[in-house]
């Protein structure tokens, strides 16, 4: 055939050929979900900062490590309430023609997935600590500092955002830590991103691939044994309140001698560990660390003793029964969403 000898009819067959497809495989089916994909009732478009923000997180890899994608396997259960859908993503529109706004969904997890991390971790205190140097809240971290994000000052300012990092983790200069707008901004949108709960009557996607939970094996006489306190401490508790318990000055309270740790009525200790507590004024927020997690009233009972029995504390022990009867009167008294 002529055809294969001709290079230019060959090109241009290619090309409409190709486009043709890319039409009807990509393009079209990507304008039909646009349309179809509306954003879930109470989900909030980012504001100007956040969306600043959103600009810091990409200029700076964050997507390199981290993804905002909930798959529907149970291994990702840790990270948010249910699976993610497309409704999730609606508010993400292109900029302009050129310019496509990009859902961040990520495809490597080095670091933990963010759909859900203004929930998990709503503490600004936190966020600013961590971006200055992972290892202050995190020993074992391989993340890597964003110092370049803050300022070293001799004195700060009227209106600064000071930064409480001890002189260990000080990277050998002096001085006070001072976030600056490129910080406050990248924070705002972490703290922006937060799974909407489906509407009434949708049905929640099911996490596949379940593993059976075995959370109180039994020994031979029948007792129940306990739970391991500081493993679930560790994975919970320990980026705010140290494993030494004694916490970060200025951001995180100290366990260490806490007398609500040490209180023979734990019932506000399970409040707090159920609903979170907002200081207001000397710490930063606390996040609702057992309802985020799902902790049962063992994995709680496990924490409450381990933190009643480290670091010098001596306290009576709570029994799961006693916390479970303490978690339906946290959960009704937690604050309306």
């Amino acid at each position: 055939m002529n055809l294969f000898n001709d290079h230019k009819k060959l090109f241009i067959i290619a090309t409409l050929l190709f486009g043709t497809l890319t039409l009807f495989v990509a393009v079209f089916p990507s304008l039909y979900n646009e349309t179809i994909s509306q954003p879930l009732y109470g989900s909030i478009p980012l504001t100007e900062e956040q969306e600043a923000g959103r600009q810091v997180y990409i200029s700076n890899g964050c997507v390199s490590c981290h993804t905002q994608q909930v798959r529907d396997v149970d291994m990702d259960k840790t990270w948010g309430d249910r699976p993610n859908v497309a409704a999730d993503y609606a508010h993400s529109t292109r900029k302009s023609i050129w310019q496509n706004a990009g859902t961040l969904m990520g495809t490597e997890r080095t670091g933990p997935d963010l759909s859900n991390i203004g929930a998990r971790q709503p503490s600004q205190d936190w966020h600013l600590v961590h971006l200055y140097n992972p290892r202050t809240v995190m020993p074992q971290s391989i993340m890597a500092p964003f110092p370049w994000l803050f300022q070293i000052k001799d004195k700060a300012e009227k209106g600064d955002v000071k930064v409480n990092v001890p002189d260990e983790f000080m990277y050998g200069q002096k001085g006070i830590v001072v976030a600056t707008k490129d910080a406050l901004n990248l924070v705002a949108y972490l703290q922006s991103l937060k799974q909407v709960k489906l509407p009434d009557g949708t049905p929640t996607p099911e996490f596949l691939y379940k593993k059976q939970k075995s959370e109180i094996t039994t020994e031979a006489n029948g007792v129940k044994q306990e739970l391991n306190g500081s493993d679930l401490y560790a994975a919970n508790c320990m980026a705010c309140h140290q494993q030494n318990g004694e916490g970060l000055k200025g951001a995180f309270p100290a366990l260490k001698g806490s007398k609500i740790v040490l209180d023979d009525n734990p019932e506000i200790l399970v409040g707090i560990i159920m609903n979170g507590y907002n200081p207001r004024e000397e710490y930063g927020v606390m996040p609702a660390v057992g309802t985020n997690a799902n902790l049962s009233a063992e994995e709680v009972a496990a924490i409450m003793n381990h933190e009643r029995s480290s670091w010098g504390n001596n306290a009576k022990k709570v029994t799961p029964e006693q916390v479970k009867k303490l978690m339906d009167l946290a959960k009704l008294s937690a604050p309306k969403q």
